[in-house]
């Protein structure tokens, strides 16, 4: 159990039946009476967001949320496949668990599945990935003054914009957080 003063952003607690991550506090001391907690907290399950306030003396039920290493193997219908690293067990997850991750992993992709139990809360791609560019518009000569930008459609089936004169079959360097081009690879 941790008190509600120590809460800090990134915090994980259990409350109301749900697991919930800290998205913001702040103590909030009144001329009269006891200090209160005003909290912002998301559930990990369902993505709600809600504000709460607390009373100084109030504890929560902190949890552990272990991180492991996966391997993304294949897309199966709707579900995502993948293996644990260490036991090399397969596990199914949902669309909704993998969201937008979903643009920029290719297989044999390692990622960090964040575990509760045996439940999986959320992924956490590598920061950067190198992926292939299937289809863009070639690049004219002479328009690399404005530095402008095209679309590319990158092996995944993630579009995102490149300079002018990066070509088709080119791989380029993602960064998975913006989905922005870095650089060629």
């Amino acid at each position: 159990m941790i008190s509600v003063t120590e809460l800090r952003n990134g915090t994980k607690v259990e409350m109301d039946g749900g697991l919930w991550e800290c998205l913001d506090y702040s103590h909030l001391k009144m001329g009269r009476g006891g200090a209160k907690v005003v909290t912002k907290f998301r559930n990990m399950e369902s993505g709600a967001i809600v504000d709460r306030t607390f009373n100084s003396g109030e504890k929560l039920q902190d949890i552990y949320v272990e991180g492991k290493k996966m391997q993304y193997l294949y897309k199966d219908g709707e579900d995502f496949m993948f293996m644990d690293m260490d036991t090399f067990e397969q596990v199914t997850l949902s669309p909704a668990l993998v969201g937008d991750a979903a643009k920029f992993m290719k297989e044999n992709t390692e990622i960090e599945v964040a575990m509760y139990g045996e439940k999986a809360l959320s992924i956490t791609l590598p920061n950067q990935v190198i992926l292939k560019i299937v289809e863009t518009d070639p690049g004219v000569r002479g328009d690399t003054v404005s530095g402008g930008t095209k679309p590319a459609k990158l092996e995944t089936g993630a579009v995102v914009q490149v300079p002018l004169f990066v070509e088709q079959d080119t791989s380029v360097k993602v960064d998975t957080r913006t989905g922005a081009y870095l650089s060629r690879a």
